[in-house]
């Protein structure tokens, strides 16, 4: 019975004072409050089984756990990209953010799309160009793009440069990832060449490559062909700009539109960082939600990109790949901790943790049990000592010792018998700018990526749909039906 009859009836057998106003209630409909729905997507570049694996036992010890372990929700998801068995990171992240399987090299294009400029050629480093008018595909809607439109806001952080390809399969659309000078035009809102997909703009834009923004001769290693000052043109539009970690912490939380590029190109190696100058990647993450939570109160999307994992393995610089990724793993569980300050049950927040492709790294030989690494132990990343006897380094069948962990193919491939080099020491292989040995000769800093399926973690809102075995281009709609996109 609906509550005026209800009452009615009561007034035929008693006297009631609200009798009088039955037939014309005074009280007001309540407004309904939108619930703010967060989604932050963590994208581990090149963080494959076999890197994840060493990183924690490098940071824990093998009993020991990542956040990233602690996800209740997993899966393993299929990288290969549309013309390739091994993907490159520019279709595997836009497979997850638009939902499309792409050609390798293609950033949220369409799958006919080729990975060439309107000459026929492949794009240089940088090149201010764009796909041809008509006959090589068309863009393809992002999830940024969709939470954009959704009035939510949008932000994105990384430690490469902020026009590499993974954040820029969140925001750009390009037909070959390398035309960077033109992605970054794609974030300047009402400049020439702006993605209007992105209305009024990417909120929040961290990490590094400032050589993509300022004009040519303006800076030395500015890598722009034209003179627009693109930084210029951001800040005129209402951006904070910040080039230092100083700069960073300043900011006050209600600053709507922020961008910072902290250096000329990608962020150093968290092992080499200056931590005084350039922020973690954990202090952008958390950074970028206080700004996102304080000024777009119908939630955020957020995409994070532990981005050095992948550049320190294709030099197979061991260490350096390792302890990116034990920051990267900070970052995660920064971004859980705060998320749950104003969230505590996740029931309004997605986080989604995956890596985009696997690298060709291996853990090799019956190694002993190392624990977890310190500045005095290798850990992992010293030489192999078998189980039998794990005082003694392990030889090879030239007589050498070897280490832990080796590449499928690399720059470091020892020619003829291993008997003939140098013979190799716990002190040597631990240091920082040691490349670990590989079994097939490649140039210099060329190690490739791997084919093998990656591990997804989710948790919090939606996050049940997460499971099984996923093809990459599945992420997207879980992720759009999850955040009601």
């Amino acid at each position: 019975m609906r509550l005026n009859a209800f009452v009615a009836a009561l007034c035929g057998v008693f006297t009631l004072a609200a009798c009088s106003s039955v037939d014309s209630p005074t009280v007001a409909a309540a407004t309904p409050v939108a619930t703010p729905k967060n989604v932050i997507f963590f994208l581990g570049d090149g963080y494959g089984m076999v890197p994840m694996t060493a990183a924690r036992i490098y940071a824990a010890g093998e009993d020991g756990e990542l956040t990233i372990d602690t996800f209740p929700e997993t899966a393993f998801v299929k990288t290969y990209s549309n013309d390739a068995q091994v993907t490159d990171s520019a279709p595997s992240m836009s497979a997850y953010m638009t939902g499309v399987k792409m050609n390798n090299e293609v950033v949220s294009m369409s799958q006919d799309t080729k990975a060439t400029d309107a000459n026929g050629a492949a794009y240089i480093n940088g090149a201010d160009s764009t796909c041809p008018a008509t006959g090589n595909g068309t863009p393809v809607t992002t999830l940024l793009e969709l939470a954009k439109a959704a009035g939510r806001g949008t932000g994105v952080v990384t430690t490469t440069r902020v026009t590499h390809a993974t954040p820029a399969a969140t925001y750009a659309h390009i037909c070959h990832r390398d035309g960077e000078n033109t992605i970054a035009a794609q974030l300047v809102p009402g400049g020439a060449g702006y993605n209007d997909k992105l209305a009024d703009g990417v909120d929040v834009i961290l990490g590094g490559g400032w050589q993509h923004f300022l004009p040519k001769g303006a800076a030395a290693g500015s890598s722009r062909t034209d003179t627009r000052d693109l930084v210029a043109e951001m800040k005129a539009k209402g951006y904070a700009y910040v080039t230092d970690r100083a700069g960073l912490t300043a900011t006050p939380g209600s600053t709507a539109r922020l961008l910072g590029l902290f250096t000329k190109g990608h962020m150093n190696f968290d092992l080499d960082r200056d931590a005084t100058a350039e922020p973690s990647l954990a202090e952008m993450t958390t950074a970028a939600m206080d700004a996102l939570a304080a000024t777009k109160k119908n939630g955020y999307f957020l995409m994070v990109e532990g981005g050095r994992i992948d550049q320190a393995l294709h030099p197979t610089l061991g260490r350096k790949a390792l302890q990116d990724a034990k920051a990267f793993d900070d970052a995660i569980k920064a971004a859980i901790a705060k998320a749950r300050l104003t969230d505590p049950l996740l029931a309004n927040t997605l986080i989604v943790v995956t890596a985009d492709h696997d690298h060709t790294m291996v853990m090799n030989g019956y190694a002993a049990l190392t624990g977890k690494t310190t500045d005095t132990h290798p850990g992992i990343l010293g030489l192999m000592r078998s189980y039998t006897d794990p005082t003694t380094p392990a030889l090879d069948a030239d007589g050498k010792p070897f280490t832990t962990l080796v590449f499928g193919n690399g720059e470091n491939r020892v020619s003829g018998s291993r008997g003939l080099m140098a013979t190799l020491t716990d002190a040597a292989v631990f240091d920082k700018n040691y490349h670990q040995e590989a079994a097939v000769q490649m140039p210099t800093g060329s190690e490739t990526h791997g084919g093998a399926d990656v591990f997804l973690g989710a948790m919090g809102m939606g996050s049940d749909t997460f499971h099984g075995l996923l093809d990459n281009t599945r992420i997207f709609s879980l992720v759009k039906a999850a955040a009601g996109l």
